[in-house]
């Protein structure tokens, strides 16, 4: 007979569980699992780990799930910089009754760099808009909904009229 783990032509072949598998294999496979034993009525001894169907339908489920195609984009939020964050600075700076310099100082940046943040110039980095928010006890991000193209209602299939232009 021929050994259902490595395929080799063996004489006698035993049944034995592997991996959950009732598999006939040779003398050498053996080792690889554990030897299945019957009982009356036909049902595999308690040593041998039969898988039963609880187990089987959890496993279904879950190759079910990991097979599903996602949409990365169905609820994908993004953290943007407020729309006018150079006024909301300066306002806040006014409020706090702190002049550029003394702001800068506080927060231990340059001061040019401060100024152009405030004239919309720059684009504050990560860092910088931490310090900012904490120093001044304002929100300069908002929470987006990321739109994922458009709504009409299309095919799941891609066509050539999905690249081309129409008129």
């Amino acid at each position: 007979m021929i050994c259902e783990l490595c395929g080799k032509e063996a004489g006698p072949t035993r049944p034995v569980f592997i991996e959950g598998t009732k598999l006939h294999v040779c003398q050498n496979c053996m080792r690889f699992g554990e030897e299945y034993k019957a009982q009356s009525g036909g049902k595999a001894a308690a040593g041998a780990p039969a898988p039963n169907a609880t187990v089987i339908e959890e496993r279904l489920q879950r190759r079910e799930k990991r097979m599903q195609t996602r949409d990365v984009y169905a609820s994908a939020q993004s953290v943007e910089l407020v729309e006018d964050y150079g006024h909301v600075i300066r306002e806040a700076r006014i409020a706090a009754g702190m002049d550029l310099e003394q702001f800068a100082a506080s927060i231990y940046e340059k001061k040019g760099i401060l100024a152009k943040v405030e004239a919309n110039d720059l684009i504050p980095e990560e860092k910088l808009m931490r310090k900012i928010e904490k120093a001044l006890n304002i929100k300069l991000t908002e929470a987006v909904q990321s739109g994922g193209g458009t709504n009409k209602q299309q095919s799941s299939k891609m066509t050539l009229e999905n690249f081309i232009k129409k008129e």
